[in-house]
């Protein structure tokens, strides 16, 4: 793979942001002896995506997605990574997650690959979280709460308990497993050019295309110029100096260092992604000295890398854009220690304007929050998963 060198960074704090950066070509071919380095260009060696996909685990939150987007999102996983889904789909009248369980389970039978796959609402997956004091994460019945985020949570867990450096995360609604591939590339070719081992990969895609009369390609989707605009406004703010460098707020598909995957604090439903990158700019941006997790010396490195493949996915309408993407995500902004004024009157702005509030004088609800993973009992959730991984296993039997 060849990709774009990073031209620009934006320094905050310990963090570094890389502009984003276009993958130029998919197959660089062999690899070249006595090569004359190019300023311009990063060539990516196939031994350096084999040594990092062997360390990464791919996390699928779904949720009653077709079975055939599920399967084709699954195929597009290179054969190194370990596949962890976490359902949460029905199990009452057509069970959903048995079928899901079945589909996986013939695909790695026939490939012979390593995947697991656990229901959101499993009672010894609560039962773990509870013992290692994990308890925000659980609802009132005592299992993990509706949500992808919390998916996400778990899937980190399961990672940690796996032994895995590295965790990246795919939505089950993408259409196209070429682009779910070169989603994974890149993650491995980011972590291969991080300069710290606090590294996060986020994918900007190249097209969104919609599909009416016709196919239009449009470079971005309406929520993520959104909050990309109100996020740049809070960085703006803090470091003196205004920039547009963040154009992956709420990028789905992403991937940590288990390490960095740990130390941060994470927001429910659809605000995850958002909340992700202020959880980083508040512990190791330099501006909240108490908020600092261990290793912030170390700082964080942000990628954000353009891809060749078009981002097609399922169409969830004007409802699913405002009730329950924009109003988490700008949520998320509003009530950051970060936040500034200025970036809070706009937010108010914004969500009136899209008639999500009815007036300025209105607040947006504040997200639930949960703890960085780091802080809870992880041996005791170990202690209790790993004795029943076998029966996570995609290749068991019934």
């Amino acid at each position: 793979m060849r990709i774009e060198t990073q031209r620009y960074t934006e320094r905050f704090g310990h963090v570094r942001l890389n502009e984003v950066q276009k993958v130029l070509e998919l197959d660089s071919g062999k690899a070249e002896e006595n090569k004359v380095p190019d300023i311009a260009l990063l060539k990516i060696e196939e031994d350096a995506f084999r040594e990092y996909e062997d360390k990464m685990a791919i996390v699928v939150p779904v949720k009653d997605e077709k079975l055939k987007l599920f399967e084709g999102v699954i195929s597009g996983v290179p054969h190194d990574c370990h596949i962890i889904v976490v359902s949460n789909s029905k199990r009452k009248g057509v069970d959903r997650f048995r079928m899901e369980k079945d589909a996986l389970h013939q695909y790695c039978h026939f490939t012979q690959r390593s995947a697991m796959i656990i229901h959101q609402k499993d009672p010894l997956l609560a039962k773990a979280l509870t013992k290692a004091g994990y308890h925000e994460l659980l609802n009132d019945d005592g299992l993990v709460r509706n949500g992808k985020c919390e998916a996400m949570i778990a899937g980190i867990l399961l990672a940690t308990v796996l032994k895995k450096s590295y965790v990246g995360f795919i939505d089950a609604d993408n259409y196209f497993p070429g682009s779910v591939w070169e989603y994974v590339k890149c993650y491995a070719a980011g972590f291969s050019l991080s300069k710290s081992s606090n590294a996060m990969v986020r994918i900007f895609w190249r097209y969104k295309p919609k599909v009416s009369a016709g196919m239009y390609f449009k470079k971005l989707g309406r929520v993520s110029e959104i909050t990309n605009k109100h996020l740049n406004s809070l960085i703006s703010f803090n470091t003196g100096f205004e920039t547009e460098v963040i154009r992956t707020a709420n990028a789905g598909e992403h991937a940590m260092s288990l390490r960095l995957a740990q130390l941060l604090r994470y927001s429910s439903g659809y605000a995850v992604e958002t909340q992700e990158l202020l959880s980083i700019f508040e512990g190791f941006g330099g501006v909240l000295p108490v908020a600092q997790p261990p290793g912030v010396k170390l700082g964080v490195e942000i990628f954000q890398i353009e891809t060749r493949n078009p981002h097609l996915h399922e169409e969830k309408g004007g409802r699913h854009l405002q009730a329950e993407m924009l109003l988490p995500s700008l949520s998320a902004i509003y009530y950051s220690q970060l936040c500034d004024g200025y970036t809070r009157e706009n937010i108010i702005d914004e969500l009136v304007t899209q008639g999500i509030l009815k007036q300025k004088n209105e607040e947006p609800p504040a997200p639930l929050m949960y703890r960085p993973p780091a802080e809870i009992d992880l041996a005791k959730f170990e202690d209790i998963i790993a004795k029943h991984l076998d029966s996570y296993s995609a290749l068991a039997e019934e």
